[in-house]
């Protein structure tokens, strides 16, 4: 947490404005007491209406600045807090967006949620509690018990004592209360990230008909964190009977001796009875000083968590004075016995893979599910680090480029077919925020999918909504090739994006593809129909390189291409015959 209070500079003003407001706020309220007990003393007690009317001015006068003080002081507290808060957030979805795909995968998408929204949120509550608190509460204790000795030395030993004994208590409880509230957090986190993952993954529950199961493990996940809050609440319960009990039976004492000290003319009604009111001060902010303890615990669990997110350095970094490679150069794209792993001591998701494409080459990608196609087109743009071996754009090793340049010479399209909350227009000015209306039709065109945008309310100014929800699965897998496209990329990386996409529009639009000048393509399919027109393709299996040939070649001599094939058209040509 420590270090995360560097994001307090710039707000070193407001930090501490708001405790001395609070101070003041406090000291205002130690003269109150003491206001009344004249009122009681010397205006009733001498029957001056003039004196009452005075010191009910005077009190009223003390409220209005005491409300001034602490509305100021809760202004300072706020921009302070919030201010933090923001300057954090955004330094943290900074650090996110530069952690490399190992790291990010490795933290989980929704851990990092939960640190920019909830953890921060927590946070933010702590700081603004802690500058309107962390000085105020103490001092109106100590200032409680020393006003005391003002008004009547005898009686304030009581304070003395009764003080430590408060504090021993509350000390107690939060000692075992502290720990608690943490597991707490726990449980919340839990039940958060079940949450998001029920949410997200909706339809393949409803697939599956496992309501009742997520249900189920929901309720657990919910049953534990009412158990935990339970636990915690009951320890906190105690605080209040029993600080209230201290605190009347030293009112008791007050009032007891305070009687007896009456009818020796040694001290006077209003005297007792602002030593009451001191006793109150003292027990309400002891409760409030044990809220604050409960609130800096959860901010300071909290931000230990984002922390850790911020201590987490990416593997995947931009080399000063990076290269660029030469767009001219005429291997495009060269792996040299590379290898990837995943995870330490795990199993290669890639071993030995050597190949290469030329300019202006078409390599196709094939191989069964988890023969590591996706793996190796990632290494290109260097999203992944190459455990082994090198690998080379433009006769560059990746680990040497520039990664913005690097990623600039490629486009990509993943998979998972994403788009943005937004028009179409926006979307596709991802691939060039410089491309013109013309430039964007062209590259929806040869994306196949000019015809149903043309059919679109406000065509280009279509909106859509999160991740292209309102577009089938073939639409979107459209548009994100047609996005790359804007990009006039060397290299173009399709890794598996058509899918989705009927024989007809796929072959339209490898026909397409096909008529991009002096671009590198790279297509990762399933379906051999989709690489017929590459000029070599690489097979794998099991993560290891089978063959690097063409699809005429590969059909003769590769057991594995021919193996898909027969499945894919096996049936089909026999039917025929």
């Amino acid at each position: 947490m420590g270090k995360l209070l560097r994001f307090m500079k710039g707000y070193g003003k407001e930090a501490v404005l708001a405790p001395l407001f609070k101070l003041f706020e406090a000291l205002l309220e130690l003269f109150v007491p003491i206001v009344v007990a004249s009122l009681i003393d010397i205006g009733i007690g001498g029957g001056s209406r003039d004196y009452i009317i005075r010191m009910a001015l005077l009190m009223v006068g003390l409220g209005a600045l005491g409300l001034v003080a602490s509305v100021t002081a809760q202004f300072f507290s706020a921009k302070a807090a919030i201010g933090f808060s923001e300057k954090m957030k955004n330094a943290l979805f900074a650090h996110i967006e530069e952690l490399g795909a190992p790291e990010r995968d490795r933290l989980g998408s929704a851990t990092l949620l939960t640190r920019l929204t909830s953890d921060a949120q927590l946070v933010q509550n702590g700081i603004n509690m802690f500058l309107r608190l962390f000085l105020r509460s103490p001092f109106v204790v100590v200032g409680a018990a020393v006003m005391a000795f003002t008004v009547d030395s005898t009686l304030a030993w009581i304070f003395v004592i009764i003080i430590p004994l408060l504090s021993v208590i509350v000390f107690l409880i939060m000692r075992y209360t502290v720990p608690m509230y943490r597991k707490v957090q726990q449980g919340v986190d839990r039940v958060t990230e079940k949450t998001r993952e029920n949410l997200s993954g909706v339809r393949v529950i409803r697939a599956f008909c496992k309501e009742e199961d997520e249900r189920a493990e929901y309720e657990d996940a919910l049953s534990e964190l009412y158990s935990r809050q339970i636990s915690s609440g009951r320890v906190s319960a105690l605080m209040n009977p029993l600080t209230y009990i201290l605190i009347n039976l030293a009112v008791v004492v007050i009032v007891y001796f305070g009687a007896e000290r009456y009818t020796m003319n040694l001290i006077a009604v209003g005297s007792i009875i602002a030593l009451v009111n001191y006793m109150n001060q003292i027990l309400v902010e002891l409760v409030k000083l044990a809220n604050l303890i409960i609130t800096i615990t959860r901010a300071l669990a909290a931000g230990g968590r984002i922390q850790s997110v911020f201590d987490v350095g990416s593997s995947i970094v931009s080399p000063e004075n990076g290269r660029t490679g030469d767009p001219d150069f005429q291997e495009a794209i060269a792996f040299s016995d590379v290898t990837l792993s995943y995870s330490v001591g795990g199993r290669p998701a890639l071993e030995g893979i050597t190949f290469s494409a030329a300019r202006g080459e078409r390599i196709g990608i094939i191989g069964g599910t988890g023969s590591g196609k996706s793996s190796t087109v990632n290494l290109i743009p260097r999203f992944y680090e190459a455990t082994g071996g090198e690998v080379r754009v433009h006769g560059v090793p990746v680990r040497e480029w520039d990664l913005d340049a690097l990623r600039g010479t490629i486009a990509l399209v993943p998979q998972k077919a994403l788009l943005f909350k937004g028009t179409i227009r926006e979307n596709l000015l991802w691939g060039n925020p410089d491309a013109t209306d013309d430039e964007l039709w062209e590259a929806l065109r040869r994306a196949q999918a000019s015809e149903f945008v043309e059919k679109k309310e406000g065509r280009l100014d279509y909106m859509l909504e999160v991740r292209g929800r309102n577009l089938s699965g073939g639409q979107r897998q459209r548009l994100t090739i047609a996005r790359a496209l804007v990009r006039k990329a060397s290299i173009v990386i399709l890794d598996d994006s058509a899918s989705a996409l009927d024989y007809a529009t796929e072959a339209r639009l490898r026909e397409s593809l096909a008529e991009l000048d002096d671009v590198t393509l790279v297509v990762v399919s399933q379906r051999t129909s989709s690489l017929r027109s590459m000029d070599r393709i690489l097979v794998l299996d099991g993560g290891r390189m089978v063959d690097f040939a063409s699809p005429e070649v590969l059909l003769e001599r590769c057991g594995v291409y021919r193996e898909i094939y027969n499945s894919q058209y096996g049936a089909r040509e026999a039917e025929n015959g």
